[in-house]
């Protein structure tokens, strides 16, 4: 019932990763906690491996047809590698079911942020957006124009993202695909591109954390979540090409505030 229910799971974070870019491995510490009974810092890492994983074949089929922008995610990946291993500190330091409701309200930041998104952010920016409507400039190609305020930004964007990782053993594409959308100008498309990329390398930084600080990671249930996010990833983008962004992200939205609900509700009453 566990290699089962391991790749079910799996293909549920795969699929929304392909989807979406980013959003989806917020599910997958509840899933690994109340569906496979892992203990909630042991699944941090879990989620974390499998993730990171899933991401990087993501990645690779996205850079294949260049919906991918290099610099900028390096940049943003490297600030986010430097607080993977700040935010594993500081889970180790919290108490398992504070850091579970906690989880549970960044669930719910999520899930607004996502809603608004959905109504705010149109289907496709063009990448030549003016300096007026984002933070960084692009030139008349399209290319990012890297200047010290762009860089500075895209830094922060990225510790920030590093440290929810290591702290909750998400991705943090629910704040990478946004950001890269909102503050570089970049086309929705190459932004989900670039973010499995991001999630590939944070969640590398953050594994080696966790395993430095002593924490043990199932290789059997991080294998079968790897395997099930693999095929729901692949099923994910095929299905992303003929769907809307925004009517994807409301649907997120909803499902990921129904388990903070029941995140919260388990924990309070327990």
């Amino acid at each position: 019932m566990t290699i089962v229910l391991s790749l079910l799971f799996g293909a549920a974070v795969g699929l929304s990763l392909g989807l979406t870019g980013g959003g989806g491995a917020i599910f997958a510490v509840p899933l690994l906690v109340y569906g496979l009974g892992v203990p909630a810092k042991e699944a941090t890492g879990i989620s974390l491996a499998a993730v990171g994983a899933t991401a990087f074949i993501g990645f690779i089929g996205r850079w294949r047809t260049r919906q991918i922008e290099l610099t900028t995610g390096l940049l943003f990946a490297v600030a986010g590698m430097l607080g993977a291993p700040v935010g594993t500190w500081l889970a180790s330091r919290i108490h398992e079911r504070l850091l579970l409701l906690m989880f549970a309200g960044l669930m719910l930041v999520i899930a607004v942020r996502m809603w608004r998104q959905a109504s705010v952010v149109p289907h496709d920016l063009s990448a030549n957006q003016s300096a007026d409507e984002t933070s960084c400039e692009r030139d008349m190609s399209g290319a990012l124009l890297l200047s010290s305020r762009c860089a500075v930004l895209l830094l922060l964007l990225g510790l920030a993202t590093g440290l929810l990782s290591g702290l909750f053993g998400v991705g943090g594409g629910f704040v990478i695909v946004p950001a890269l959308v909102l503050f570089s100008g970049m086309s929705i498309h190459r932004a989900i591109g670039t973010s499995l990329m991001v999630i590939a390398l944070v969640s590398l930084s953050g594994i080696a954390s966790q395993l430095w600080s002593g924490r043990s990671i199932s290789p059997q249930i991080t294998g079968l979540f790897i395997g099930g996010g693999i095929i729901g990833l692949s099923i994910g983008q095929r299905i992303s090409r003929h769907l809307s962004v925004p009517h994807l992200q409301r649907v997120f939205a909803v499902a990921i505030c129904s388990v903070a609900v029941f995140v919260v509700i388990r924990n309070l009453a327990t």
